[in-house]
């Protein structure tokens, strides 16, 4: 069985079809999915999903292109859902520096903020990082992330990058970009990951994995994932299912 670790079912490209995307996606063998929320409105619908869905649960946080936008209200409800049992992570958040529709030094501090939020309410946090490798490294190190840990979302970064964030009680959490053909530096990486500190995810509606690549991403793709990274680990199919299941099942606490 298959856990989706990374997923935006609650964007509007799934407005249409969202039955019958999670249908496909448990015939598929995927048993969990974690749906992200990142601003309000996609925050209310990944709670809606979580609470209607039993293999659905729901990380919530403040995506740092938009964090020009987010108050001191915006945090407290963050903190407030925390509290919610179907709700496992906080995020995603992190830095991007590919949009600028954020100033770096707001989206420091509100990375910063959500960062000792977590650490308040014990969840672990999912990092959206975007041309910002250094800083983002600096500031969990900084603020002490180690504590909480969390994932490195669609990890696209050097091996010494996966290391210093492994050594911060981070997972390594790889998407649809390992399946690509000229991908050579991705699939190095993924390689030297150790096996209890490897995820899968989709990131879905976008990054879809070859062959689907240009079409919209869906759950029931991240067996493509899993089945690239088998074949990079030497593993069977089964046994790289087993494993990032259960280490996204220890990692948000998960016991069914």
């Amino acid at each position: 069985m298959l856990f989706d670790s990374h997923a935006h079912l609650n964007a509007e490209q799934f407005n249409d079809d969202l039955d019958k995307v999670i249908e496909r996606a448990q015939s598929e063998g995927v048993s969990n999915i974690l749906v992200v929320g990142f601003d309000r409105p996609t925050i209310t619908k990944a709670m809606q999903l979580a609470e209607k869905y039993p293999f659905i649960y729901a990380s919530v946080g403040w995506h740092p292109v938009d964090a020009i936008d987010m108050t001191e209200k915006d945090l407290a409800w963050i903190e407030e859902l925390a509290a919610h049992p179907k709700v496992v992570a906080l995020g995603e958040m992190g830095l991007d520096y590919y949009w600028d529709k954020s100033p770096k030094d707001i989206q420091k501090e509100v990375f910063r903020k959500q960062i000792a939020l977590a650490k308040r309410v014990k969840l672990p946090i999912i990092i959206h990082n975007r041309e910002a490798t250094k800083d983002v490294v600096d500031i969990l190190k900084e603020e002490g992330a180690s504590e909480v840990g969390g994932i490195m979302h669609c990890f696209s970064s050097s091996e010494e990058i996966a290391k210093e964030c492994i050594e911060m009680n981070f997972y390594i959490s790889f998407g649809g970009p390992v399946t690509f053909k000229n991908a050579k530096k991705v699939k190095e990486v993924a390689l030297q990951i150790p096996l209890d500190r490897l995820l899968i995810e989709t990131d879905c509606p976008y990054l879809t994995p070859h062959p689907y690549r240009g079409k919209r991403n869906e759950p029931s793709y991240v067996k493509l994932v899993a089945e690239e990274l088998a074949s990079i680990k030497n593993l069977s199919f089964e046994e790289l299912a087993h494993i990032t299941t259960s280490n996204a099942k220890k990692l948000f606490q998960l016991d069914n």
